[in-house]
C-alpha cells in the first residue's frame, strides 16, 4: 500500500512520518510539502492508496480535483483546529478520515489501520454528532413497510448478540462514549471495550460508526 503525507509544515510532516515509519512493512511512505509536488507524482502515475492531507492545503476545489484524479485513494484530513462543521464538510466531499493535526502517534497509527481496512476515522465529538444525526433521520423516515433484504441480514447479525452486548450496541448507536456506557451500566470501561470487540466480530462491523449504521438500519 502506498501512503503519502501532504503537509507544508515540515515539523508536522516529520511528526506524522516518525509515527508511521515503523509500519513500513505494511506500506510505502511518500512525502510532499505542496500540492504542485503531489500533482507531479500523480502525473507520473504513482498510485496512492491513502493520503494524509493537512487542512491548510485544502479547499473544496482541491478536494474535488484529488477525488477526480485519484478516485481510489482514501483521504484523511488533519486540521489544526478541528470542528464538527469542518469535519462534516470534508466527509461530504469524500474524505474518510478527519482528526486533529497533532493526534498522538498511537492514535495516528490506529487511524491509518482503521481507514486502510475500509472504515471511517473521526474524533469522538464528530462521531457522536454523526450518529445522533443519523439516528434522528432514521426515526423520521421509519414506515410500516416490510424490511429490505439488507435490513433482514442486519437483524440476523444483531440476534447473535447477548443481552448485555445488545444494550451496549444500542448505547453506541445513540452516540454514547465508552465512559458513559460504563457509568450507565455499572461496569468498567475495560469491560465495555471487551464487549465491543465481541460485538464488532459478531456483526461484521469495524467501528462505532459502522455499528451505528447497522443498528439504525434495522
Amino acid at each position: 500500500m502506498n501512503l503519502i503525507l501532504c503537509c507544508g509544515k515540515m515539523s508536522l510532516r516529520d511528526r506524522w512520518f516518525t509515527a508511521l515509519v515503523d509500519q513500513v512493512d505494511h506500506y510505502t511512505l511518500y512525502q510532499t510539502g505542496a500540492l504542485q509536488e503531489l500533482s507531479i507524482l500523480v502525473k507520473n502515475r504513482i498510485s496512492f492508496d491513502l493520503m494524509l492531507l493537512h487542512r491548510p492545503l485544502l479547499d473544496t476545489e482541491t478536494m474535488l480535483y484529488i477525488r477526480e484524479k485519484i478516485p481510489a485513494c482514501k483521504l484523511f484530513v488533519l486540521s489544526d483546529r478541528p470542528s464538527e462543521q469542518e469535519g462534516l464538510a470534508f466527509l461530504r466531499l469524500g474524505a474518510v478520515g478527519y482528526a486533529n493535526s497533532y493526534i498522538s502517534s498511537a492514535r495516528l497509527q490506529e487511524a491509518v489501520r482503521v481507514i486502510a481496512a475500509g472504515s471511517v476515522w473521526v474524533n469522538q465529538s464528530l462521531l457522536q454528532h454523526l450518529i445522533a444525526t443519523m439516528a434522528a433521520a432514521t426515526d423520521a423516515g421509519k414506515t410500516e413497510e416490510p424490511p429490505a433484504p439488507g435490513v433482514t441480514r442486519a437483524m440476523q447479525r444483531l440476534q447473535l448478540l447477548t443481552r448485555r452486548e445488545h444494550e451496549i450496541a444500542q448505547l453506541v448507536s445513540q452516540g454514547a462514549s465508552n465512559a458513559a456506557i460504563a457509568e450507565q451500566l455499572g461496569i468498567s470501561e475495560r469491560t465495555v471495550k471487551s464487549h465491543l470487540s465481541a460485538i464488532y466480530a459478531k456483526t461484521a462491523t469495524q467501528g462505532r460508526l459502522g455499528l451505528a449504521l447497522l443498528i439504525n438500519s434495522s
